[in-house]
């Protein structure tokens, strides 16, 4: 089988596994930090806001069933593309919305995206979400990997903090 990845960040990364690890073709999703300039950070000094890396996921994907084009959709609605400050009650840097493409393939098609979204007339302000060419990525600590499963009530608190509402209202 062979396996492509993708990398995307829209908020806490505990949020965006579950979009994507009930996909079928997904082999795993795995939260870490990717983008900043300090070598293999920490979830600690991440969200001091210094060290220039965004929480994100990095998702490996059989593209014989599900392309990356698909993997691009998913991640459009779990995300409020027209807020670069963060997402939701997450603020910040570490929090900014981003697809972060490894080759002139996936730019391209996400940047497609991207203008097929802003020119849709969904939202009355610009998209803003970047897209940038990945960087090395660092998994986070365990206990971030699959949050949604390990403690299903705190990861409830977290979907409440307006992402839900968001998707419902401007995804459905």
């Amino acid at each position: 089988m062979q396996t492509e990845t993708a990398i995307f960040a829209g908020g806490c990364f505990w949020c965006m596994v579950k979009p994507f690890d009930t996909y079928p073709g997904i082999q795993k999703v795995i939260s870490g930090y990717t983008g900043g300039h300090t070598v293999d950070p920490t979830y600690e000094e991440v969200k001091t806001q210094t060290t220039g890396h965004t929480e994100a996921v990095l998702i490996e994907f059989d593209p014989s069933v599900v392309s990356y084009e698909q993997l691009v959709e998913i991640y459009w609605n779990q995300t409020d593309p027209t807020d670069a400050l963060g997402q939701f009650q997450d603020r910040g840097d570490s929090y900014r919305p981003v697809i972060f493409v490894k080759d002139a393939k996936q730019r391209k098609i996400a940047e497609r995206s991207r203008t097929a979204l802003a020119n849709s007339g969904r939202f009355d302000k610009p998209i803003v979400t970047q897209i940038e060419d990945a960087q090395p990525f660092y998994p986070a600590e365990e206990y971030h990997q699959d949050f949604y499963k390990k403690d299903p009530a705190r990861f409830e608190l977290e979907e409440a903090g307006g992402r839900q509402a968001f998707i419902e209202k401007y995804w459905k």
